[in-house]
């Protein structure tokens, strides 16, 4: 077993370093075109998408794309029977590189997107973590893009797990919106 020959993160977050509200909704007030382009860009060069089972990518291109749905519903990995491309997948049943050779794809670019346990998952292996800021944005109560977050902000939780900043980037810049990325 290979494994991946790469694992990227993508998130845009609330000031609180928030994905969503506390009825674990994306509001609005996080959807810009901008971050919208530069995730779908970002996922159009991936070959494997890794959520979990409430996450998805939503874009006009997700519904050819492999993926690995991440649930404790299944022993380790299960077909999905909605979708041939795609496997729920129990982390704890299986290993990543077990769960990528059953989807046919043992070296595969993977494009994880959330959530917080998904990303927990991955921290020690991301090659690359892109972190969007909305700014004046607040979810008190809300879901967390990591679980260690709000008592650490995002950024000091990829710092802890080894990545470094590239300069941030603004985005959007009339309104505000800015991407670290964030390299091992």
């Amino acid at each position: 077993m290979a494994g991946p020959s790469w694992i990227e993160g993508y998130a845009i977050v609330s000031e609180d370093g928030m994905l969503a509200n506390a009825s674990g909704i994306m509001p609005d007030a996080l959807k810009f075109e901008a971050d919208k382009r530069f995730f779908e860009e970002g996922m159009d060069g991936v070959d494997v998408a890794v959520h979990g089972r409430h996450s998805h990518e939503g874009q006009p291109n997700s519904p050819g794309r492999k993926r690995l749905i991440l649930t404790h519903h299944v022993v380790n990995i299960e077909r999905d029977p909605a979708n041939p491309l795609a496997r729920f997948w129990n982390p704890a049943g299986l290993s990543l590189e077990g769960a990528l050779d059953n989807l046919d794809a043992p070296q595969a670019r993977l494009g994880v997107v959330g959530a917080a346990a998904v990303f927990a998952l991955f921290l020690d292996r991301f090659d690359a973590f892109h972190l969007t800021r909305a700014p004046d944005v607040w979810l008190p109560g809300g879901v967390p893009v990591f679980p260690q977050v709000p008592s650490h902000t995002p950024e000091a939780v990829l710092e802890a797990a080894g990545l470094k900043p590239d300069p941030r980037i603004d985005l959007d810049k009339a309104k505000g919106l800015t991407l670290v990325t964030w390299r091992r």
